[in-house]
């Protein structure tokens, strides 16, 4: 069965940084929304970065842009996200995501997505 499988959270100082990885097994990019989504207790978990049409087309929440960069390799169907200039604020679980129909829109804003188990990812002052 299909499978999103994250890697590379953990600690780092505030100014830092972090690259995480999501493998998905079972599943193909072509007319799906890949990205990632946070989640902090007591808040509903928030997109983050999307990659989409195609991987053409790429978005950002706006607390991320100009420090987050997604990407993806097909060749190896992982997305990444490299998270530069950390901030405590960007401390919460980190999930990757896939949309369940296929499309060419953007997810970022969707919660009904296929899902990782989740990489935690903490920044301190």
């Amino acid at each position: 069965q299909g499978q999103l499988v994250e890697s590379g959270g953990g600690s780092v100082q505030a100014g830092g940084s972090l690259r995480l990885s999501c493998v998905a097994f079972g599943y193909t990019y072509r007319n799906r929304c890949m990205g990632w989504f946070r989640q902090t207790p007591g808040k509903q978990r928030e997109g983050v970065a999307t990659i989409y049409n195609g991987g053409i087309n790429t978005n950002y929440a706006d607390s991320v842009k100009g420090r987050f960069t997604i990407s993806q390799d097909n060749a190896t169907n992982t997305v990444y996200l490299q998270m530069s200039s950390l901030k405590p604020e960007d401390t919460a679980m980190y999930y990757c995501a896939a949309s369940i129909r296929y499309t060419y829109g953007d997810c970022l804003s969707r919660t009904d997505n296929y899902w990782g188990q989740g990489t935690q990812v903490t920044v301190s002052s």
